[in-house]
């Protein structure tokens, strides 16, 4: 039996949110202290030079933009532990400054390297000697992924799970909770209750240590992996494409964007795109630091991700696109079957495309369909339409060049090795229930 039941998880949000005391103001940069813009390296940038700076980048294939450079590793770390005959994850109800609703359900631990090296003067973040010292428990996962291609230049986090042996006594602070699985799950479901970190960490977590609780048939011989997997040809695709792509990206200050200016103390761009950068004046109780300035990324719109999937031949399987963007880590990864910014042109619509909107208008096949945040530390009020459609065995059978039909054990594989998945597709496995 869980420990808490879904009202109770429920009543704990309401709470936290109604209790929790949240000020945050747009402004503008030159009263975004202690930010500015430095006309030697060509950013906005605070006078440390931590935390993260802002930049210009500029692409032969036409793509002019900021961009977020920020070097430093931080942690996404989730402990679990076993109760009752059942694992439970310790979640953390926490506010982000972008946030669209306060608080959003958050891993134990989410702190950039300034943060728990403590360079703004805060608190050290609750639980990091457990994950300073994580081989005294066991590593469920810990791997180096990526973050969002479009704002950040080669951006990753280190995500880690590490579960507790049952005479390893933990404190349980107001600002968390035990929760199982399935009742994670069942939040997701919720618009922007669990937030993209927590995905993204339980989207590492290996399913073949799952296959006991997983009762979906087709899923579970897809974790086995019954089939030949076709993960050469996807690496040759993806090797291809590195080896051979010749598009050239170059940082450059900021303000010699030729597209981009200054207006009513935004950042924006003269043409129709999918983001601005704002700055804000933030107040937030119960932060390491609790009052700061800082600029933030302010979506056009929402987004949309979806994944197709497909019961061949008694195996589930995904269909997914090798993916380039202007800040890929190296180059290209693997992404969604559909990734659109909110900003999209239908003339480039393919056969998935097509397929994907005629599903998604009948509803036929829509197994998930909610609106869930994006990172609340950068993006302002950014919220994407995430959505997964089963589609029949024999509709898309030769999908166009780039996407690949392949099952979950193919993907288990490549999401460790580290940037091989983007996060709009891992944040969507996260949400399959097995």
């Amino acid at each position: 039996m869980p420990i808490h039941d879904i009202k109770d998880l429920s009543n704990w949000i309401i709470m936290r949110n109604t209790s929790a005391h949240v000020r945050i103001t747009k402004t503008t940069l030159d009263a975004c202290f202690p930010w500015y813009y430095s006309e030697e390296n060509g950013e906005i940038r605070n006078p440390s030079g931590s935390f993260f700076t802002i930049k210009g980048v500029v692409c032969s294939d036409g793509i002019e933009q900021p961009i977020i450079l920020q070097n430093e590793i931080g942690y996404l770390g989730i402990i679990r532990k076993l109760f009752g005959g059942e694992m439970h994850y310790l979640m953390q109800a926490k506010i982000e400054p972008g946030n669209i609703n306060k608080i959003q359900l958050s891993p134990t631990i989410q702190a950039t390297k300034s943060n728990f090296m403590q360079k703004h003067g805060g608190a050290k973040p609750a639980y990091l000697d457990y994950f300073i010292n994580a081989e005294k428990y066991r590593i469920v996962v810990d791997q180096l992924q990526s973050e969002q291609s479009s704002r950040f230049l080669g951006k990753r986090n280190r995500n880690i799970i590490i579960e507790l042996g049952e005479k390893d006594d933990i404190e349980v602070l107001p600002s968390h909770m035990w929760m199982t699985m399935g009742q994670i799950k069942e939040l997701m479901r919720v618009n922007n209750i669990v937030n993209m970190d927590t995905r993204t960490v339980l989207s590492c977590l290996p399913l073949e240590g799952e296959l006991g609780d997983i009762t979906d048939s087709a899923l579970y011989r897809s974790v086995r992996g019954e089939r030949e997997s076709n993960l050469s040809e996807i690496y040759r695709y993806i090797n291809n494409y590195k080896m051979f792509d010749e598009i050239d990206h170059q940082l450059v200050p900021l303000f010699s964007l030729k597209n981009w200016e200054m207006r009513n103390g935004e950042f924006v761009c003269k043409e129709p795109y999918g983001f601005k950068v704002v700055f804000c004046d933030i107040e937030i109780e119960g932060r390491e630091v609790k009052h700061w300035c800082q600029p933030l990324f302010e979506a056009a719109g929402i987004a949309t991700f979806g994944l197709l999937t497909r019961v061949n031949r008694g195996v589930r399987e995904f269909l997914v696109r090798a993916t380039p963007e202007v800040g890929c880590f190296d180059k290209i990864e693997l992404g969604p079957s559909v990734q659109r910014e909110c900003i999209h042109n239908e003339k480039n619509n393919t056969a998935v495309d097509k397929i994907f909107n005629a599903h998604l208008k009948t509803g036929q096949g829509v197994k998930f369909d909610t609106l869930l945040s994006e990172e609340g530390g950068r993006f302002y009020h950014e919220q994407n339409r995430n959505i997964l459609i089963e589609v029949d065995a024999d509709e898309l059978p030769n999908p166009p060049d780039g996407y690949f039909w392949t099952d979950y054990r193919t993907l288990g594989t490549l999401i460790k090795v580290n940037n091989c998945l983007n996060i709009q597709l891992r944040n969507l496995l996260s949400v399959l229930e097995w």
